[in-house]
């Protein structure tokens, strides 16, 4: 709590959030607490810091000038903490820091006055401030938890304190706790080791083990180390490798590389980086822990050329030589050179060799490099013994500087070489690398040849801005490494549900080369352990099974923070003895001796019992490696033999990107939950989260997203208004059309798959079938249902939609809920039961969308000008009719064709052989040889429509009647492709080519034009937007057909029976009168509905036959629109 919450934060709690919401509606008794942990060293640094900056500079501080540059640096999050001043770049922690390198400076971007700034230099205050804004937050967004049980961490939460330091006395009881000299990563400028959550970059960096090969200069010495003659000096090598000293032929030094000679404990000179000497410091190599005593700074080419006797290579004597591309920050800055199994050795040694111009420039004589050749020491199947110069003419590398050649070749040898290289030296002849490295390694170390020496896997940076080494130290240890407590901790994984796979390797990963975790320190925030209080418990050891406090707490601290209140059970905290907190959380326990009352005690217990174990566990994939996997080693050991409250689920995701991009302060693209909640409101933050991504991949907060889902929000919130308020307006009666009983289907499917989803923490997928598509359900029943969406759906559609979309956007499903005059709140609902589904008729409506989509695309391919053809490129008429063909069965050869598939679909167990198996079958039956040219093409279709639909398309029926479908739709496709009519009529009907392209599923259509005359319609009402316009009428027109034809000129008029159709009654002179206002029907007669036009094509003429009577109509009608 060392800052206000950010996305990333945001992102990791909104998996529990949403899970708990659809728990609830699922039945379940859920309870979702949330902790404050302020453990560690960041608070305590970042007031140190502030502190010392008042101390220096003043107060309110005025700093100097030319420090007030600063570099442009990523951040991860909103937390407050100190810059990394060593690096250009900034990583995690350092770029939480913003643009100011100055604690003060980064308080008041917080928009804090220097009063209020001054108090930060407390670390108290740091305790005091933000856990109450991180809480203002969280419920501004709406999360459903209990905020009784909320508390901070470290010892100023006596009840916590006690909790903290029962788990310890515990662990150590049960010999989990151990103390002695352990490799680990060490700040030397905080005086402790520096845990994950103690490191500014870092995090997950462990101590890397060296081999140190001490290869021994040989007098006479160099002219710089001559004055140490007498004494014993060695160039210090470190090796990842150390079978390879056997193929030694050189060792490199970098000539501009600032070396130091220092003296170890047993009064030897070592000769390496200051760096690399550092870390040797604190591993035991000097008389004093932390002291480098220096006896000699030089540059490396003032020891190029010094002879050394080196162990187990087959050279008496080989010789210093310059290497261009050491680097400073790995290893010792000293390399062996083992040019027989190294890319970067043989490319270096082979341009030594080649350049005498190279040698002469650093006094390197021709019998120091040319005498030496590779030495074969290992072969390695596929790259003989000498694999280095081998893949080195493999892949053409011409020198050194071949930078990626010789990444790409390392990466291909060493691994190979590690598990499948086998040995060629006396002693280990014959035996693989894998097995004998160790052995080689003890053997050089017993021989006093070589030393082990360990430094960080890579750069790691505490929080106050120190570089760390690794030490050997004195601490208090949790023995993770012990075998049968690692078996508990696989057992626990066993069961674990972890959501993904990768998770679950990640896992076992871990869990394999775990070995100590160091769980103190001494400086930071935090408990005490118990039995050795110069020590403090650091912060991923703290918080392992806080879980089991949050269903004590709210009886414990009194809705107390800090735990300060009245305990509702009148319990103090130094009450909470060891065998206290043992009755509560150990089923087996003995009753304590004290003075609280049996029943307080035994109503925690109860609580306890109640809760655990813990459902789901929801964090960062990053913690995976530490944190979590801590969290199931605790577990297992505190109940070892209760497994029944060992942990249950564990949802680890990515890290959050925003707009696809990492969060960074110095560029803009950072978001705190604050922020976010200001700027698209929680339900449009909380969709866009759930948006955002499922799996462990990094996820990613589109801020355009976020926009859409509030207009989406409110799009909808509107149309339910509307729906409500239009509700006499929707059909009645039995809600039985093929499209209410589609929607129906399709809502139950909905709700069915959306479930699934959410039961699998899959809240992307549940966003996308739970709302994105079953909002799209209701557009297409809305757009298909001519006849009007019934009552009884629509409403069935809000209740539902509510319901699946509450656990992510609960305000305004709360909202729609009271629109709905529902008297409990939406949190108090069930999760809503699902119908039957009746999936063959949502594949007929599937079926009837994909046919009005290739009916549109063929329409407008008629009504493209003929290409290629010279002369007139004018587009054909637009067509009236339209006569669709369906069929029954496939053509005869589509018919064979698909019984063969079907045949290999089901002998090979659901997939297909290849196309060169299936085309050799079908190309030997006689009644396929004349369509071969169709055959494959076919089966290529079918292949792709196999991984869409599945086994169904290779059915040779479908399984439903295709042409009711389309005839319970016809005047759907009718409107939506604006013709006159369309006809229905069987294959069989047609001729040779409609028999031979239509098949099951895939309908025939011919589009036609019917004659016509024209005549004008003439509307003679005033200023009403309806205006005299020209139409054909076709033989057998009725009068709806001549007004159905006028609307989809006019889109003004919406209501056919608002419409009248008159006629003249003198054809000839009433179109020639000027119309009388307010006499719009004079001399005129209204056309009947049971009315039938007859047109003479060649007179073009239209006569009208009413009531046994033909009255010839003129060139002119007359409509109205009431």
């Amino acid at each position: 709590m060392n800052g206000r919450l950010h996305l990333g934060h945001t992102f990791s709690l909104s998996k529990c959030e949403f899970s708990v919401g659809y728990q609830r509606l699922k039945g379940k008794i859920c309870l979702f607490p949330f902790g404050l942990h302020c453990t560690g060293m960041p608070i305590k640094a970042c007031a140190d810091k502030l502190k010392r900056e008042m101390e220096l500079y003043g107060c309110p501080p005025e700093f100097p000038d030319e420090e007030e540059e600063e570099e442009e640096e990523e951040a991860k999050g909103d937390e407050v903490v100190i810059k990394d001043k060593t690096k250009g770049k900034k990583s995690k922690s350092a770029a939480k820091t913003g643009f100011s390198k100055y604690q003060w400076g980064i308080m008041k971007s917080l928009g804090l006055s220097d009063e209020e700034t001054m108090k930060f230099s407390e670390a108290e205050h740091w305790l005091d401030y933000f856990p109450p804004v991180a809480i203002q937050d969280l419920k501004n967004m709406g999360l459903k938890i209990d905020w009784r049980r909320s508390f901070i961490t470290t010892d100023v939460n006596p009840y916590y304190d006690s909790f903290v330091r029962w788990q310890y006395l515990t662990l150590k009881e049960r010999n989990k706790i151990k103390f002695g000299k352990r490799y680990t990563i060490y700040s030397p400028k905080d005086g402790q080791p520096c845990m994950d959550h103690d490191r500014q970059t870092g995090e997950g960096v462990g101590p890397q083990e060296y081999t140190l090969v001490k290869m021994k200069v040989i007098e006479p010495y160099p002219a710089k180390l001559s004055g140490l003659k007498g004494k014993n000096i060695f160039l210090v090598a470190g090796t990842l490798r150390p079978e390879t000293v056997f193929g030694q032929t050189n060792c490199w030094v970098r000539p501009d590389m600032k070396y130091i000679g220092f003296e170890t404990v047993d009064g030897d000179i070592f000769i390496c980086t200051q760096r690399a000497a550092r870390n040797m410091s604190y591993q035991g190599f000097t008389k004093t822990n932390g002291v480098v005593p220096v006896v000699k700074e030089l540059m490396g080419e003032e020891i190029l050329g010094a002879a050394l006797s080196s162990p187990l290579t087959c050279y008496k004597v080989i010789y210093a030589l310059p290497m261009l591309s050491i680097k400073e920050d790995k290893g010792t800055g000293i390399v062996m050179s083992v040019p027989s199994d190294s890319p970067d050795d043989a490319a270096a040694f082979r341009d030594i060799k080649k350049k005498q111009a190279f040698r002469a420039k650093y006094g390197i004589k021709d019998e120091m490099v040319l005498p030496f050749e590779p030495v074969p020491i290992i072969e390695i199947p596929g790259y003989s013994n000498l694999s280095a110069p081998l893949i080195c003419d493999e892949l053409k590398i011409q020198s050194q500087n071949d930078r990626e050649k010789l990444a790409e070749a390392k990466e291909r040898l060493y691994l190979k070489a590690f598990y499948e290289g086998i040995m060629l030296v006396d002693g280990f002849k014959g035996q693989k690398v894998l097995d004998v490295k160790k052995l080689i390694q003890k053997m050089l170390v017993d021989n006093s040849e070589a030393i082990i020496y360990m430094e960080p896997e890579k750069q790691v940076m505490s929080r106050s801005a120190d570089e760390c080494v690794v030490a050997l130290c004195d601490q208090w240890y949790l023995d993770y490494g012990e075998e049968n407590w690692k078996q508990q901790a696989f057992e626990c994984l066993k069961t674990l549900e972890t959501f993904c796979d990768e998770t679950r390797r990640n896992f076992e990963a871990v869990l394999n080369w775990l070995q100590a975790h160091a769980c103190s320190r001494t400086y930071g925030l935090g408990t005490r352990l118990p039995w050795d209080e110069q020590w403090l418990i650091e912060s991923l050891s703290d918080s392992t099974i806080y879980m089991a406090y949050y269903t004590v707490a709210h009886l414990l601290q009194g809705g107390d923070l800090r735990g300060q209140g009245e305990s509702p059970l009148k319990i103090r905290a130094n009450q909470m003895s060891k065998e206290v907190w043992d009755y509560i959380f150990f089923k087996n326990a003995p009753f304590p001796a004290t003075k609280i009352p049996k029943e307080a005690l035994d109503k925690l217990k109860q609580e306890f019992e109640f809760w655990y174990p813990l459902d789901l566990r929801a964090s960062g994939k990053d913690l995976v490696p530490n944190h979590l996997t801590y969290f199931i080693y605790n577990h297992v050991a505190m109940w070892p033999d209760e497994r029944k409250k060992w942990p249950l689920a564990v949802r680890a995701n990515g890290h959050l990107l925003l707009n696809s991009e990492k969060m960074s302060k110095s560029t803009g693209n950072f978001l705190t939950l604050h922020q976010a909640i200001g700027k698209f409101s929680a339900d449009g933050m909380r969709l866009a989260l759930a948006d955002a991504g499922d799996t462990v991949e990094d996820a990613n907060f589109v801020e355009a997203m976020a926009d859409a889902g509030m207009l989406r929000l409110y799009t909808w919130v509107e149309w339910v208004k509307e729906m409500l308020a239009n509700w006499d307006s929707l059909r009645s009666g039995p809600a039985a059309t093929f499209n209410d009983r589609v929607f129906a289907s399709e809502m139950n499917a909905g709700i069915i798959k959306t479930d699934q989803n959410y039961e699998k923490m899959m809240f992307k997928e549940a966003l996308k079938t739970g709302f994105f598509e079953f909002q799209a359900a209701k557009d297409k029943y809305r757009e298909l249902a001519i006849e009007g969406m019934h009552r009884d759906s629509v409403l069935q559609f809000i209740e539902a939609q509510t319901l699946l979309l509450v656990p992510i956007c609960p305000h305004i499903c709360e909202y729609i809920w009271g629109l709905l005059n529902k008297t409990d709140s939406i949190m108090k609902a069930s999760w809503p039961v699902p119908g039957p589904v009746d999936e063959i008729l949502i594949h007929s409506s599937q079926y009837l969308t994909e046919v009005a989509h290739d009916l549109r695309v063929r329409l407008k391919n008629y009504l493209a000008p003929a290409k290629g053809k010279k002369g007139s490129k004018e587009a054909p008429p637009k067509p009236s009719h339209c006569t669709i063909y369906v069929a029954k069965n496939y053509p005869p050869w589509q018919h064979t064709t698909l019984s063969v598939l079907q045949k290999h679909y089901q002998a090979n167990g659901g997939d297909l052989p290849d196309n060169k198996v299936i085309a050799s079958e079908l190309g030997s039956l006689p009644e396929l040889k004349k369509y071969m040219k169709k055959v494959m093409p076919f089966v290529a279709m079918i292949k792709e429509n196999l991984e869409k639909k599945g086994p169904r398309v290779l059915d040779l029926e479908l399984e439903f009647d295709e042409r009711a479908v389309l005839m319970e739709n016809i005047v759907y496709l009718t409107n939506s492709l604006e013709l006159e009519h369309i006809e229905l009529k069987f294959a069989s009907e047609g001729d040779e080519k409609i028999k031979e392209d239509c098949c099951p599923g895939k309908p025939f259509c011919a589009f036609r034009v019917e004659p016509g005359v024209p005549i004008f319609l003439v509307n003679p009402q005033p200023a009403n937007g309806h205006f005299s316009t020209k139409i054909e009428v076709r033989q057998g027109d009725g009068r709806d057909a001549i007004i159905r034809r006028l609307m989809k000129i006019d889109r003004g008029i919406k209501d056919l029976s608002k419409v009248k159709l008159m006629r003249f009654d003198d054809p000839l002179l009433g179109p020639r009168r000027v119309p009388v206002l307010g006499k719009e029907d004079a001399e005129k007669t209204p056309i009947l509905e049971q009315a039938v036009f007859h047109i003479d094509l060649a007179g073009k003429q239209v006569r009208l036959a009413e009531n046994g009577r033909t009255t010839d109509i003129g060139d002119t009608l007359v409509y109205v629109v009431n």
